[in-house]
């Protein structure tokens, strides 16, 4: 690696950080003031920091090096193109929740894919396992007030997303002491909150309201996807 990029890439890390956080903060901002069924500043603030935040995340896993590898980056990277498609259709003023679920859905199955890259699937059944058991916990308490027609979507979506989880930890486990162990250990980290995120999401608009739900459910989004991000590049010269 060259003293160049020894310097600058750090930096360049440190300001799109920066970026995220400030963008995170004004997304959550946002939808926390917003009126419903009004388009005022506090909602035009959350459209434009929503998706701005997921784009530099983005941006931060594609420029991460050394990487883990060529594929696992692309991987990553397009999963999270899926997840601000999702961003965008769920935060319109209109009913778009399936097109969102399966845009995340399209995203989760690209992180699996990256997930796959290097450790073979369900290399440890018993984190798929747990994963699995915790989705379906969820599902079976937030079933009775679960619309019908989004039943089979949001098994399917619970499948994967669960699925991507217990991959992610199943890779951690598997290169506990290699060269591999931080950046899986930042992928691990990023599905479980993402896992998180939703499930919080879930129980705020199928179950109950839950206080300040915009701040636990764009927090834990936001910071899964900086971990997937982060997890793009292999811990050594810089962090």
């Amino acid at each position: 690696m060259s003293v160049s990029n020894v310097v600058v890439a750090p930096v360049v890390s440190r300001r799109i950080d920066v970026g995220i956080a400030l963008a995170a903060v004004a997304a959550i901002i946002g939808a926390t003031f917003a009126t419903s069924g009004i388009v005022d500043g506090w909602q035009v603030l959350h459209w434009i920091a929503k998706p701005l935040a997921t784009l530099l995340i983005l941006r931060k896993a594609w420029l991460g090096r050394p990487e883990v590898s060529a594929v696992y980056r692309r991987w990553i990277g397009i999963g999270m193109v899926f997840s601000l498609a999702g961003d965008v259709l769920l935060m319109l003023p209109m009913d778009a929740f399936v097109a969102g679920l399966v845009a995340f859905l399209l995203g989760h199955l690209c992180s699996i894919r990256a997930l796959v890259s290097d450790t073979r699937f369900a290399a440890r059944p018993l984190a798929l396992l747990g994963c699995l058991a915790y989705g379906l916990l969820n599902l079976w308490a937030l079933w009775p007030t679960l619309p019908r027609a989004l039943h089979l979507p949001v098994v399917v979506y619970v499948v994967v997303l669960a699925s991507m989880g217990g991959q992610a930890v199943a890779r951690a486990w598997m290169h506990g002491d290699d060269r591999l162990a931080g950046a899986a250990q930042w992928a691990a980290g990023g599905a479980l909150l993402f896992m998180l995120s939703d499930t919080l999401l879930a129980w705020d608009r199928f179950r109950f309201a839950i206080p300040l739900s915009a701040l636990w459910v764009l927090a834990t989004y936001y910071a899964a996807l900086w971990c997937l991000a982060r997890s793009v590049r292999q811990t050594g010269d810089f962090t």
